[in-house]
This record gives C-alpha cells, structure tokens and sequence, in this order.
C-alpha cells in the first residue's frame, strides 16, 4: 500500500533539493506535484487541494533554520499535515459495559466476518477480554460457519441460533446469554450486501436500537478507493458508527481511502487489517502512516511488534544457554516461531526506514521459513540439543526425511553456526562493557 504514492512524494520533494531557500515558486511547483500524487492515489480532489493549501500556507510562514534544508523542513510539514489529515493520534476502542457490545457494519466483501475474528484475537490477547462472537449474518451462505472456523482458531466461543432468521433476536439473545456466562465483550458480526439498500440500513439499525452498543465500527474494503469513502459516509449518516476499520491493506491498493476518509465522516480509523493470519491487525497510528507514506519507515511498530512476542522468563534462559555456548536447534526453532507471529515478513521490513523501496519488486514469501522447520523437525531430540553429532550419514537423512538436499542442510548448519558464533560474541561484549563500568576492586 501506498508505494506509488511514496514514490511520487519523492520525485515531487526533488524539486527543492539543492534550493538556498523556500519561495512561492519553488513551493507551488512542489506542491503541484504533490497534489497530483494525492489525486493520483484517489484522494478526494477537494481534500487534496485543502492540504496542499495548508502545507503551502506554513510553509511560507515559516522561518527555515540554517541547519534545516528547504525540502526537509517542506517534508516535516507535509508528513505533519498527512498526520493529522488522517486523523493525528491513534483512537482506542471503547470498553465501557459489562458486557460491551461491538456492532460490526460493512458492505459484503469488505472483510467483516474476519475482522470480528481478528478483534476477539485482538482483545482477548491485549486487553485480557473474555469475548463473544456473535453469527448475525443469516444471509451469506457459510458465514455462520466461517465465522465457527474463526472463533476456533482464537479459542473464542461463537453464538449461533441455526434456523432463526431474526438477526436482532439473534443479537438480544446473545447478550443475555454472555452476561449469563460471563462474557464481558460481545462482537456482533452483521450481514452485509453487494451495495448500500434500505433494507440493509433498517436492518443494522434495528440491531442498533435492540443492543444500544458502546461501539459500532464500520469495516471498509481500502482497495475500493473513493466507493469507500461514499459508503462510509452513508452508514455515518443512519448509524453514526464510531470508528473505521480499513482491511486488505496488503492488497494493490492506491490508500486513498485511508487518507480521506476521516476528512468526509469525522470519524478516526481504529484498526487497520492485512493479510488473513488472526494476528494481523493493527491500532491505527496517523503519524506512523504519514512516516510510511513519506518513506521513513515505522521502527516503533516494529519495536512493538518485537515486544508482543518477547518473554522476559525465557529470554533470561537464552542468555544463560547463549553465554554458555548451548544454543541449539530447539531455540533456533523458537526464535523462527517468535518472528512469524510478529506478522507479514515484507510488511515487517518495510517498517524499516529505507528499506521498503529496496524490497519492493522482491518476493518474500511467508512460508520462507517452511524448509528450515522441515529440516530441524527432521532430526531428532538428541540432534536438536547437541548439533555437533551432525555427521554426514545424518545430514543425509535428515535431508531426505525433510524433502530438501543435502546442500539446504549444509546451508542451515552454516547459518545456524554463524548465529550461534554471533551471539556468542554480543554475549561476550555485554560482559565486557559491563566490566567496564564496574571493574573489580583490588
């Protein structure tokens, strides 16, 4: 997402490079571009030209400092500017209730249902929630059942009344049912339609009236640019949802819905969601998409995402197993595990500044790990914990137990023991800075 964008801003932000200072020339030709790049990426065309306005209009009243260069302090602003535009902090979601009820809306084929299994994930992982699931869409054929396969992947119980056609008595009764075992948080997913219709609207806001929810959010399809946007403002006008929630950011998608969409509804975009693994959704930070945008990377996603998976007990394991030069393949295999559930591999790199450009035109696959955990699941305990047994004849079979060759078994112990010699050596420097800022008293 957002690639084409960024990289229109770029060539736009050229115009200045090697400029003294900012005048109304060099900032009207920049800003031009800009606003063509915005257009471009299907922002709405007053939005784009109120912000480049708003740019232009600090940007000229501004003092540029010596150390700053004109297209830098150009580009804070922009980057400012898109912050706020796409709504400037990160809005939480309401948990005021016992139970809470969260009312799901959408247009059919905008990621609802999996949305909803994302959000139990989600809460039930980071917020210590006991969630519901609620199937209200009697409709789509296999959602109630798709909506089952989620919920057991979560480990979320989900509320069905297989026969009952009455989505609002579904979701009233799903409500006495939590509160009777103990659920504090109810997830209505609802039904959706090919395009907006009355009796879709009347619907949801019947659901609406019989539950009265803490929070309604709207998910939205980000690949469907303007529509978008159109659609959210006429579930606004009757539901007066409270937040927006953009799935398949992971898709060929321009991002201008992302970017107009709080502008036309006032209403902040909550979550963001790509990819089908149940982990993959995000709290909406604007300024860390405005920092993606501009290609400066997000390295506070990535720190968070690293620490979601970090255990501080076996971490302090590893460091004693790693001091002693005992790290094995069992470890080496737990460390894959940590980083897969950190997320998408090329949407993780990307966070880093510079480097999505770089990796943009390269295929990293999800499953690139899939060959090494054949070949480590392909030895055998004694093997895992003590590499150095590894002989040829065990190579070999490892290799055919693994459907790999020999030369993918090779590799993998040449990696494994690069690594193991590299953590060794942070290990032994830790140490020795440590020493150093406290030498032994004599």
């Amino acid at each position: 997402m957002f690639e084409n964008l960024s990289d229109k801003l770029e060539r736009a932000f050229k115009n200045l490079k090697g400029e003294g200072r900012i005048t109304d020339i060099n900032v009207a030709e920049t800003l031009k571009e800009v606003r063509k790049a915005l257009l471009d990426a299907d922002v709405n065309y007053k939005i784009a030209k109120d912000f480049t306005d708003r740019v232009k209009e600090k940007a000229m009243g501004m003092n540029v400092l010596k150390a700053v260069k004109p297209s830098e302090m150009l580009v804070k602003i922009t980057r400012d500017e898109l912050a706020t535009l796409m709504g400037g902090q990160a809005a939480d979601i309401s948990l005021k209730g016992n139970p809470v009820v969260i009312l799901i809306a959408g247009l059919q084929g905008s990621g609802k249902t999996t949305f909803s299994g994302k959000l139990a994930n989600y809460l039930k992982a980071k917020k210590g929630r006991s969630p519901l699931l609620v199937a209200g869409d009697i409709y789509r054929p296999a959602a109630i059942e798709q909506l089952k396969i989620l919920g057991g992947q979560v480990n979320v119980p989900v509320y069905t009344e297989e026969g009952n056609k009455n989505p609002v008595k579904i979701a009233d009764n799903a409500i006495k049912h939590a509160k009777h075992h103990g659920f504090n948080t109810v997830i209505i997913d609802t039904a959706g339609r090919l395009a907006v219709d009355q009796d879709m609207m009347n619907e949801i806001a019947a659901i609406k009236k019989a539950v009265n929810p803490e929070e309604i959010l709207f998910v939205v399809d980000s690949m469907t640019g303007q529509d978008a946007v159109n659609t959210a403002r006429e579930f606004n006008d009757r539901l007066d949802f409270n937040g927006v929630v953009l799935t398949k950011l992971d898709g060929d998608t321009r991002g201008g819905a992302a970017i107009s969409i709080m502008s036309v509804v006032h209403k902040p975009v909550k979550f963001v969601s790509s990819g089908e693994k149940m982990e993959a959704l995000d709290v909406f930070h604007p300024n860390r998409m405005a920092d993606r945008i501009l290609g400066m990377g997000d390295i506070v996603s990535l720190v968070e995402k690293a620490q979601e998976q970090y255990d501080e007990e076996e971490s302090r394991k590893l460091s004693k197993k790693i001091a002693k030069n005992q790290f094995d393949f069992n470890d080496f295999l737990s460390q894959i595990q940590q980083i897969k559930k950190m997320g998408n591999l090329k949407d993780l790199a990307s966070m880093i500044p510079g480097v999505g450009k770089a990796i943009r035109n390269l295929d990293i696959d999800d499953d690139a790990f899939k060959g090494i955990e054949a070949i480590i699941h392909s030895m055998t305990p004694g093997e895992r914990t003590n590499p150095s047994v590894l002989n040829g004849s065990r190579r070999m079979r490892i290799a055919k137990g693994s459907g790999t060759d020999i030369q993918e078994v090779n590799r993998l112990m040449k990696q494994f023991d690069e690594t193991r010699k590299m953590m060794k050596m942070m290990t032994d420097k830790d140490k020795m800075a440590k020493m150093m800022r406290n030498p032994p008293r004599r």
